[in-house]
């Protein structure tokens, strides 16, 4: 594993090309490689999606970052709830020295699990398609909220609300708790609900401390051959969370953030369809992009990058 101390490499990797294993899939962001029967390699590449979207520019160090912070949460999360980190390494899989120094710092070796059908969506506060599902019904995903709570308000209590899982280019769906049960089953749904809920809440309060809001997050389980749940794929990073900066939190607007947020606000001021091909992002956002996460990452770990 990089060491959290260690530089951010300047150059972006938009896509992996590795000749020692066979890509098995390419993701919005991930590449997946075939390590052997029971286990995958997972290269977090540049590349940066917005509205289900894979934009043509990536943004360099991005791939560490949320390699690097993944790996911090699943750390902290390990009394929690297993995860699918496999603890093999990379130079017993990639023998080439050139080719594995250009995944060393974002790449995963995980088990080969059986991702759920599912994001595992938990909503602290109101932002997002959760606060135009509240106007247009008073709640979120089925769930009953107060009246009259403003844009960026803080909700009750942290709210599982779960999503489809899409394919490149089409949208994930918000279902209700009733949903996600038939898809996967009361009692797994039950499981999933309360270990999201619970990995949502210590890891804000957390991040609070360290200067940070996390207004919403998204998490991934797969099983194993025997039914075992485990926490997948990455953690409460600025791709799967929004990150807002607890010094200029306030109701009523869309608070400033450490994520992706940065880029979409950007995009909305363009005339586009918000369908592939996504358009070219100017130096100055990427440059503000890579900047955003890199300080995420400062402030959650409590070590600087280069």
């Amino acid at each position: 594993m990089l060491p959290m101390n260690a530089e951010i490499a300047p150059d972006a990797l938009y896509e992996s090309r590795l000749t020692a294993l066979t890509r098995l899939s390419q993701g919005k962001v991930r590449d997946i490689y075939a390590v052997d029967a029971e286990h995958l390699l997972i290269v977090t590449t540049d590349r940066l999606s917005a509205f289900d979207v894979v934009l043509p520019d990536p943004i360099p160090g991005k791939g560490e970052v949320l390699t690097r912070l993944s790996n911090f949460w699943f750390a902290r999360t390990a009394g929690i709830v297993r995860n699918h980190l496999a603890g093999l390494k990379l130079e017993d899989v990639i023998a080439d020295p050139v080719e594995r120094a250009t995944v060393a710092s974002r790449s995963m070796l995980v088990r080969r699990l059986r991702p759920l059908p599912i994001e595992a969506v938990v909503r602290g506060y109101l932002i997002g398609s959760g606060y135009k599902d509240y106007q247009a019904t008073g709640g979120i995903c089925g769930v009953d909220l107060p009246a009259g709570l403003p844009l960026a308000a803080q909700l009750p209590e942290p709210l599982f609300t779960p999503a489809t899982k899409a394919a490149i280019g089409d949208h994930d769906e918000n279902i209700s708790f009733a949903e996600c049960a038939k898809l996967i089953g009361t009692d797994l749904a039950q499981c999933v609900r309360s270990l999201a809920i619970r990995i949502y809440t210590e890891g804000a309060a957390y991040a609070r401390q360290r200067g940070i809001i996390i207004a919403d997050t998204k998490f991934e389980f797969g099983l194993d051959e025997q039914g075992k749940l485990y926490l997948i794929d990455e953690v409460m990073t600025p791709d799967s969370s929004r990150f807002w900066p607890a010094t200029e939190y306030r109701t009523g607007i869309s608070p400033p953030s450490f994520d992706k947020q940065f880029v979409r606000d950007y995009l909305e001021t363009l005339d586009w369809n918000k369908k592939a091909p996504g358009p070219r992002l100017p130096q100055a956002i990427i440059d503000g992009t890579s900047a955003k996460y890199r300080q995420a990452l400062a402030l959650l770990t409590g070590n600087a990058t280069g």
